[in-house]
């Protein structure tokens, strides 16, 4: 299926503005179910609950003081002054660890510490700052409080059968308190997606080797492979394949056949597009997607789905291929790792201000690399770094990214920009 047959009047075909190619993509990922797996909760940091997880217990199992000081009954409290105290007399004293014995009489209460569990015929916990001691048996109450005050009820923090954590919901640190609180000790959570990486072109090398003349280092291998995995994903590495048509398409078959997401990288001339789009095609259906975006830099982006598998072919300078994936392939990601709405993510943004002129093509998106700065409790100074897309030093030395959209010709200097942070 080719992508897009709309032709301009020159008789190019129409390249895909970004939001409709991420859409297409969402779309035809939606079917696609992520496979699930069971987990401990010790292994389940960052990673995306399979189903709803109810509460198979009230938490708290007991009413909990939230304060040090006295469990009382309220009432006992009402009208209580600096001046006209309410007195009342110690009658036990609630351990940590251990339930309460006896009860709370009219006029009588309990020492309590924070977390303890509030003795029958209580229903307040007096905080020590509002008491007076009289002597070892007696205390003056300078403050009125009313019922539930300092105490945490049976089941506050969640009821028995209620929501504990939604379907898709990526776990924090606080998740995996709540489940630990609950005695949930394992979850069933989408597995982690597997991409495939491969590098092509006759002209590439390992990075480790020395590259002789007319040679390069690859570098899209090696920093695709860091991308996805700080995205959750297990990343394998298929090799430098040739551009010769039949060893290339035997390499992708495979990496399809073994991955949720296979990314190649090293195509930016038309010949090698041609052949990643023919490879895509054979592989199977719906095929080619999208064969080009209204992108700068990234424009000659593949993206195509075979059968189960995703694939895309990223331009071969490193930092378009790391725009596409910045755009595209962490969807891909997050799709298979069971994320109900992909396009969210934790990603950190800034406001800042830019410090120079910016011209801008119409028609397309431009994602420009910065360098942030203080500025003495204004807003960051967003600095350009500007630079070839084969030039990865650019985004090494870059902090954030800002877009320039379709619509827009430039900014001014001083132009209020949202800069996303790279990590």
């Amino acid at each position: 299926m080719k992508s897009n047959g709309l032709k301009d009047m020159l008789g190019r075909v129409r390249l895909t503005p970004v939001d409709e190619a991420q859409s297409l993509l969402l779309r035809k990922l939606s079917p696609l179910i992520p496979s699930t797996i069971s987990c401990t909760l010790t292994e389940a940091l960052n990673r995306v609950t399979a189903h709803d997880i109810l509460s198979p217990e009230d938490l708290p199992p007991h009413p909990r003081s939230t304060m040090d000081g006295f469990a009382i009954r309220a009432e006992d409290s009402f009208g209580a002054t600096s001046t006209m105290p309410a007195y009342l007399t110690i009658d036990g004293e609630v351990k940590m660890g251990e339930m309460p014995t006896g009860r709370v009489e009219k006029t009588k209460c309990y020492r309590i510490a924070t977390g303890g569990i509030v003795p029958e015929g209580s229903d307040a916990v007096m905080m020590f700052e509002h008491t007076i001691p009289v002597d070892e048996q007696m205390i003056e109450v300078v403050k009125s409080i009313g019922v539930g005050a300092n105490v945490i009820n049976r089941g506050d923090d969640i009821q028995k059968g209620g929501l504990a954590l939604p379907a898709g919901h990526q776990l924090r640190p606080q998740d995996l308190g709540l489940l630990a609180g609950l005695g949930i000790q394992e979850i069933e959570v989408f597995a982690e997606p597997k991409v495939g990486i491969l590098s092509t072109g006759d002209e590439i090398v390992p990075y480790a080797e020395s590259p002789p003349a007319g040679k390069i280092r690859d570098i899209n291998g090696i920093t695709l492979a860091a991308a996805c995995e700080s995205q959750g994903a297990v990343a394998t590495d298929y090799g430098i394949v040739s551009d010769e048509e039949e060893s290339f398409l035997g390499t992708v078959r495979k990496a399809t056949e073994e991955n949720d997401i296979v990314l190649f990288s090293g195509g930016s001339s038309v010949g090698m597009r041609d052949l990643g789009e023919r490879v895509i095609e054979k592989l199977g259906s719906p095929g080619i997607l999208v064969h080009g975006v209204a992108l700068k830099p990234g424009k000659p982006v593949l993206i195509g789905l075979c059968d189960q598998t995703a694939v895309f072919g990223l331009p071969g300078h490193p930092v378009s291929a790391m725009v596409c994936f910045e755009l595209f392939v962490k969807l891909a990601i997050k799709h298979f790792a069971g994320l109900v709405h992909p396009h969210s993510g934790r990603q950190a943004t800034v406001r800042a201000r830019l410090d120079r002129n910016l011209n801008s093509a119409a028609g397309r998106l431009d994602l420009i690399r910065v360098q942030l700065q203080d500025n003495a409790g204004d807003l960051p100074i967003a600095t350009p770094v500007l630079g070839r897309s084969g030039a990865i030093s650019t985004l090494s030395r870059a902090h954030g990214y800002f877009f320039i959209d379709e619509t827009s010709q430039g900014f001014n200097k001083d132009t209020e920009v949202e800069v996303h942070l790279l990590t």
